[in-house]
């Protein structure tokens, strides 16, 4: 038996979150609200998301020795993450500005910090936690070159599921272990490029599944996913919310797909469910504080 349903091997961050009527156009100064500071990364995200359904979790990570580190550390923990694979040091703490329209939409831009400095080494250092895991899960918010050590270090056995945000080309070896590749509409056409993108989302879907992912799934926002694999391709309805903040929805889809994907559900159903679980998060303000359990999802 598995010690964790899920490993998260990804970015810690810090949100500096302002509200904006509307996003500034270059050389333009708008007024916001108050700064908020909220724990997030795209991998300190996913990893407290499926620990509030239920999942054990653990984060494998690397965050500085400084308030905006502890902050993230004393969050995994509340959520019941096992934060021992989470490495202290090296650089400040990564950090992410985040503005949010009224609308729920919102624009990113994130200093790595120490995110950039979890190496290939560190990932090798942790073998244990990967033949624990039943699913590793990662982003691309730290080095692509960890990303492949993490692909090296998978147990006989255990499953990939990779979120490539933000998007680069990817080395086949990390593409062919992927089941899933998840994906929204700007990183697939990145991955595929502009004249190779297909005008649907089903074309993109088997364009990236020729690639040599097991499987993908492409998120679609308010019009809910769609999966692909050998076996074909479908979509998967969307749950019909008012949207109050975008920040890290993906993430909880990310991780709720990852989590029922172990636990052995069908891609679709799996699919099905995280949309359920992205659903809620929109409705609340903020990343992690955002994430449902598992008993709001089935309320919804």
């Amino acid at each position: 038996m598995n010690d964790y349903d899920l490993l998260v091997v990804g970015s810690a961050n810090a949100d500096l979150v302002i509200g904006v009527e509307r996003r500034p156009g270059p050389g333009e100064t708008v007024l916001g609200s108050d700064l908020a500071v909220h724990p997030g990364g795209k991998g300190g995200n996913q990893a407290v998301a499926a620990a509030r359904l239920g999942a054990r979790t653990a984060l494998l990570a690397r965050v500085g020795d400084d308030a905006h580190g502890r902050l993230l550390l004393d969050a995994q923990r509340a959520a019941g993450v096992d934060t021992a694979g989470v490495l202290v040091g090296g650089a400040p703490t990564g950090v992410a500005l985040i503005t949010v329209d009224p609308s729920g939409d919102n624009s990113i831009v994130v200093s790595p910090g120490a995110n950039g400095r979890l190496t290939p080494g560190d990932i090798r250092a942790a073998a244990g936690l990967f033949r624990a895991s039943r699913v590793v899960s990662a982003q691309l918010e730290i080095p692509l070159e960890t990303v492949v050590e993490v692909v090296r270090g998978l147990s006989p056995g255990s499953r990939f599921v990779l979120n490539p945000s933000p998007p680069r080309p990817l080395p086949a070896e990390v593409l062919a272990a992927c089941d899933p590749l998840i994906v929204n509409e700007h990183e697939a056409k990145v991955l595929l490029g502009e004249g190779r993108a297909g005008v649907a989302p089903e074309d993109w879907a088997r364009s990236l599944l020729a690639e040599g992912p097991r499987s993908v799934v492409v998120t679609l926002g308010a019009a809910g996913a769609l999966v692909a694999s050998p076996a074909g391709v479908a979509r998967v309805p969307s749950v019909r919310v008012a949207a109050v903040d975008t920040t890290g929805a993906g993430d909880a889809f990310a991780a709720a797909l990852a989590w029922r994907l172990g636990a052995g559900e069908p891609l679709a159903e799996a699919a099905a469910y995280a949309a359920r679980v992205g659903a809620v998060a929109v409705t609340r303000a903020g990343a992690q504080e955002s994430y449902p359990t598992a008993a709001e999802v089935a309320a919804l």
